[in-house]
């Protein structure tokens, strides 16, 4: 017989932050989120000062799963080229799927607008480590001028995760063609 153990009131709470803010937003109730994670507000208070540091605490713990999610394994012995494409590719791939709500990175810092608020700064990071992974290929790839290049890309990424997590656009045969444009553009062969 095997038994199940059951999910800590803190990682009920953090699974109920990271799935109420990406499908409804940041402005969620303390509320229904204590409800969702089965937990009473006074134990989220005891686990958390408030409401923005669960929230700062959801996104930094999947931040890795993101980040893995998206990037190639190091010294995968592809092209620095397919390295940046392999990105778009898990974008379409992740775009396809009903419950993609876009990049829950890029909608705290749209919904906080404060860029010092600390949900918004593990964002940043988030957010910087891709474009730095984008500009170590580029670079690494012949890019002209790398900078530009993976700041291109990252509005490239950011536009269409936006787009298609309002559902605005299918990202099937566009993103990755589109990123392919710019690294031709680029020099990156």
């Amino acid at each position: 017989m095997t038994t199940q153990v059951k999910p800590s009131s803190r990682e009920r709470l953090l699974e109920a932050a990271a799935t109420l803010t990406y499908q409804g937003g940041v402005n969620i109730g303390i509320e229904a989120l204590c409800k969702a994670a089965g937990v009473s507000k006074r134990s989220m208070y005891q686990l958390f000062e408030s409401k923005d540091d669960l929230l700062t605490a959801s996104l930094q713990e999947r931040a890795a799963a993101f980040v893995a999610g998206l990037l190639p394994a190091a010294d995968d012995g592809r092209s620095p080229r397919e390295r940046i494409l392999h990105v778009f590719e898990q974008v379409e791939l992740q775009a396809g799927a009903p419950e993609f709500h876009g990049c829950r990175y890029l909608a705290v810092q749209i919904e906080l607008k404060d860029q010092n608020h600390p949900a918004s700064q593990v964002a940043h990071r988030i957010k910087a480590k891709l474009t730095s992974f984008f500009r170590s290929e580029a670079e690494q790839g012949g890019a002209r001028d790398p900078d530009l290049t993976a700041r291109q890309l990252m509005v490239v990424f950011d536009g269409a995760s936006a787009r298609a997590g309002i559902q605005a656009d299918n990202l099937t045969g566009l993103v990755t063609p589109t990123a392919e444009a710019l690294l031709d553009a680029a020099g990156i062969r």
